[in-house]
């Protein structure tokens, strides 16, 4: 699991989004259940894991810095025209209280009445336009890549209306996840690129209270439009220490809630204090098996078919991934999250059972036979060699990979685990010089980009599979166009069931969002039971949470 542990700072630091890099496991656990009853008090401070700033955090709260203290699209100060709950897609009303796409290449969106900024003024539709605007003027700041496909923006009244080069429908996720800056302050503003915003004015939940290199503090913003939905009067977020250091300072109860990886959460987290410690780890992307499917036997779909049956992902999870994985669908899609997408025609949500004697069927009905040393042979009578490159000191992956190797050892396939350098493997995959590789995708709520390592015409580096069907890249663009989310839906139970059928490559595990919580403060966390919001989706967190009954105090 060194992986895992090195992936832990980046992890902690992204935190104030609670935003995982989806490339690590997933579990629908949570520690011991049910959470306590709500109470009508204030939560005086909720601890939480590390600010951003990188390793010589300044004073600055710019939301279109990679070097602030608050990282990008986080939603504490500044806000976004929408908020999408990113377990199930479901989009929620907030700046703007609805959208409307006229054609492919238009969009509108209603922008709400009320809201004021934290110095007072009015927020309206025209700081929409200005910070859209901004992006063009200096595109350093358009961090979500906005204008490589907008064309132009413009209001009228409330509404405000973008229009596109060309059909545009999956940018919208993009769009709606934009911070949303004060024209009355950023045009003043003479690089902005360069500005440190040590005071910032945001529409958000929090203002800046107090930083220091130790921890940076966000205090309530009472006259925030939704003021009433916000029971907690400070956030603190500290320095972080070593994988040690905050593992422990997790187990003694000095977060509230956060984000790592932690080696047994349940007896070092959980049994600390089982009534109130608790953790998630919703499904992020799909690490899947990629097979080179330029050559035999992988550009066979029966072969894949058996790779299917023939690998057991519960022993992946128990030998490489601590218990906290579970097997990932072969639809292509994030399940029981993403479950409304999935066809009713495929069983089980398209998780496959490990059934190693259903595989060697498959493949001696597709006309693979065994040699008298029982190794299985190719259809040119060759024994089947197979090269599977993980990267190096990716321990977690490796130890995957030792599980296949053993599984598909027992079909009779000789397989040969090699550990070059990340560029190395990344380098080889990419000029189709490879058998078998691992890869994540998926795990987000843009369909278009979930299926994207499909598409023919994409890089190689995204398509590592080589994949090449005109039918799918007719269905991604299809998903260009597609306004009404009925038809959307129609178009991903397409790619879904093409997946399944076709096993363009085959989905194992799906990665971790880390998410441990505690409700001795606070209740109302998102977990299996109530996935109102996956762990990074802080603005309706921050809505949900309510004093613990059971302290009064609120600290």
């Amino acid at each position: 699991m060194d992986r895992q542990r090195r992936l832990f700072s980046l992890t902690s630091l992204l935190l104030l989004l609670l935003v995982i890099v989806s490339a690590c496991g997933n579990s629908q656990n949570q520690g011991n259940g049910k959470q306590p009853t709500a109470g009508n008090g204030m939560i005086e401070t909720l601890n939480a894991g590390a600010f951003g700033g990188g390793s010589n955090p300044q004073l600055n709260y710019h939301p279109f810095s990679a070097t602030s203290l608050i990282p990008i699209n986080a939603g504490y100060i500044y806000e976004p025209l929408m908020v999408q709950n990113t377990y199930s897609c479901n989009v929620v009303p907030w700046l703007a209280t609805a959208y409307k796409w006229q054609d492919p290449k238009t969009l509108n969106f209603t922008i709400r009445d009320g809201v004021k900024w934290s110095d007072g003024q009015a927020f309206s539709a025209d700081d929409v336009v200005f910070t859209l605007n901004l992006l063009h003027k200096a595109p350093a700041l358009d961090t979500n890549g906005l204008w490589t496909s907008l064309n132009t923006v413009s209001a009228q009244g409330n509404q405000v209306t973008l229009k596109f080069k060309g059909p545009s429908v999956p940018m919208f996720e993009k769009v709606i996840k934009q911070d949303i800056v004060a024209r009355h302050i950023w045009e003043k503003i003479s690089d902005p690129v360069k500005y440190i915003d040590e005071k910032p004015v945001g529409t958000g939940p929090f203002l800046a209270d107090s930083f220091n290199q130790e921890q940076m503090s966000l205090k309530r913003n009472p006259s925030y439009w939704q003021a009433d939905k916000i029971k907690v009067n400070h956030l603190v977020f500290h320095k972080v220490g070593s994988d040690q250091v905050e593992n422990l300072k997790l187990a003694r109860g000095e977060y509230d809630w956060n984000a790592m990886f932690v080696p047994n959460v349940d007896k070092a987290y959980v049994a600390r204090d089982p009534k109130n410690n608790h953790y998630w780890f919703p499904a992020g992307g799909e690490i899947s098996l990629g097979m080179n499917l330029t050559k035999a036997p992988y550009n066979d779909v029966e072969f894949r078919r058996a790779m299917a049956y023939a690998i057991n992902r519960d022993q992946i999870s128990q030998k490489a991934e601590f218990g906290y994985v579970k097997p990932a669908s072969q639809s292509g899609l994030s399940v029981p999250g993403q479950e409304s997408f999935l066809p009713g025609s495929i069983p089980n949500k398209g998780i496959f059972s490990f059934d190693q004697k259903q595989a060697l069927d498959i493949l001696t009905k597709a006309g693979y036979k065994k040699d008298s040393n029982g190794k299985l042979l190719g259809k040119d009578g060759k024994p089947i060699d197979i090269t599977f490159l993980v990267q190096n000191g990716w321990t977690d992956w490796i130890q995957a990979a030792q599980v296949i190797q053993s599984n598909l050892n027992t079909l009779g396939l000789t397989v040969n685990v090699q550990t070059p350098s990340p560029e190395i493997v990344e380098s080889r995959r990419a000029a189709a010089n490879y058998d078998m590789v691992f890869s994540v995708h998926g795990g987000s709520c843009s369909m278009y980009e979930n299926y994207e390592y499909l598409d023919s015409r994409v890089a190689n580096t995204v398509n590592y599979i080589h994949h090449k069907n005109p039918d799918v890249d007719k269905m991604r663009d299809q998903l260009q166009q597609a306004v009404d989310p009925a038809a959307q839906k129609k178009v991903v139970a397409q790619l879904a069931q093409y997946s399944y059928e076709q096993f363009p490559d085959v989905p194992l595990w799906y990665g971790a969002n880390w998410f441990e919580f505690s409700t001795k403060k606070a209740v109302g966390w998102p977990d299996a039971n109530t996935p109102y919001a996956k762990p990074g989706d802080v603005l309706l967190i921050l809505t949900h949470l309510r004093q613990n009954a059971s302290n009064s105090t609120g600290k």
